[in-house]
């Protein structure tokens, strides 16, 4: 038995399934998880000493590499003044200023622990500022593990086949109305139907936890409009996309502004971090200007704030988008020309470092297409790739990040390695 399954083992005894978060056990794609002792630029080293060219990058964060050397230097620096103060401190004023210039919604923000509080302060928020109840969300897209918005989900909950978890009161799920992605007709039926009760509308504007899936080309102006037309509010998840598919996020990249933004994940720089943000007058909503309550002991952690503000300043000074965009199409035109030589039905959607594979005939255009595809075929590759020193992402229904430390080289030998793995399917 190897370190990793011996860890795995204890694990199971102590932990429920074995991991702190569910998607990590492989169980939609079979196997033993392997445990990391340590990563660095676009690898992570396993407690078996094998060296993984990594396509996970801690889910999104780690756009610079693993261990980035400033990032480091900036924890601790920060780190040698204390971990934690429980008062306001420099660095929270630097990071708002910094996202506020970034992010073209945000006029006031405040920080949290992590996405999924962001998007849950974003729903309290929304309510307490329209007076309404209900929100609009869509199939697949997942927005952490909120009560009323772990519906019909992606990410962890749909790869196990649980997207509407047990212990959710039906009458908190009756406040959310699910619709496919993608379908205006849908939107305007429900705003027909309960528009007076509708608080706000939530999406991921690239859904990335189901794979990827891209919006038409109209869909996030429709949105921007009926909101308008209905005194509802916009909210984006960018948790995931923020300053990964451009330094502003899908806001920027599409010119579509929500009412309220979630982010989380490359603010913190590999630390837990999460924020929200928006227009000023709703913002101030929040205690103790307004009615709406929402606090976090370690929110604007100064270790994160020093990550997070280190990760900010290099994508701001350097613009490695253009760059990562490159290998992105490239790593994705590779896949499919694999594909199309093999005779395999594969779509690759891809947008600058976020790309995933569906396997199908036909593009994905919203969750019920994603859970059509060809998973079989995904665990299949998914195997060969690990057993050849490529980590994808464990489940069929997650999206492949790259970084500023993948080359042309990983590029390269990644291509080679699913090219032969689409072979054996």
């Amino acid at each position: 038995m190897n370190v990793s399954s011996e860890l795995f083992e204890r694990a199971k005894k102590l932990i429920p399934g074995g991991v702190n978060s569910p998607v990590r056990a492989f169980r939609s794609v079979g196997g033993t998880p392997f445990f990391t002792k340590g990563a660095s630029g676009c690898r992570l080293t396993t407690a078996d000493d094998r060296e993984l060219i990594d396509y996970v990058c801690t889910w999104g964060p780690s756009i610079l590499g693993h261990n980035n050397p400033d990032i480091r230097e900036a924890v601790s620096e920060a780190l040698s003044k204390g971990t934690s103060f429980g008062t306001p401190g420099p660095s929270e004023v630097e990071m708002a200023e910094r996202i506020v210039r970034i992010v073209p919604s945000v006029e006031k923000v405040r920080m949290c622990n992590s996405g999924t509080e962001a998007t849950m302060s974003t729903i309290r928020l929304a309510r307490g500022f329209t007076g309404r109840s209900k929100i609009i969300k869509f199939s697949g897209c997942y927005h952490g593990h909120v009560d009323s918005l772990l519906v019909k989900a992606g990410s962890g909950a749909l790869t196990f086949g649980n997207p509407d978890s047990a212990g959710i009161p039906e009458s908190f799920a009756r406040e959310t109305i699910v619709l496919p992605y993608n379908d205006e007709e849908a939107i305007r039926t429900a705003f027909d139907e309960a528009g007076e009760d509708i608080a706000a509308i939530i999406l991921e504007p690239y859904p990335a936890n189901c794979g990827l899936i891209l919006p038409e080309p109209t869909f996030l102006p429709f949105l921007r409009a009926v909101c308008d037309v209905h005194e509802t509010l916009l909210i984006f998840d960018e948790v995931m996309t923020g300053f990964r598919v451009a330094l502003g996020g899908v806001q920027q990249r599409e010119g579509v502004t929500p009412d309220l933004t979630a982010m989380g994940k490359i603010i913190g720089g590999g630390l837990p971090v999460g924020a929200f943000g928006g227009r000023g007058e709703v913002m101030d909503y929040l205690a103790p200007d307004g009615p709406v309550y929402q606090a976090g002991t370690l929110s604007g952690n100064p270790l994160a704030m020093a990550a997070g503000i280190a990760a900010l300043r290099i994508l701001e000074e350097e613009d490695p988008y253009p760059r990562l965009a490159e290998l992105g199409e490239k790593l994705a035109d590779g896949i499919r020309e694999a594909a199309s030589s093999a005779g395999v039905s594969l779509q690759v959607p891809q947008v600058g470092s976020m790309l995933c594979l569906f396997f199908s005939e036909d593009p994905v255009m919203n969750f019920e297409q994603a859970v059509e595809t060809k998973t079989d075929q995904f665990k299949i590759l998914f195997g060969h790739a690990l057993e050849e020193g490529v980590y994808l992402p464990p489940s069929a229904f997650e999206t492949c990040f790259l970084s500023t430390a993948h080359g042309d080289a990983e590029i390269d030998r990644t291509i080679e390695v699913i090219t032969a793995g689409i072979r054996k399917l």
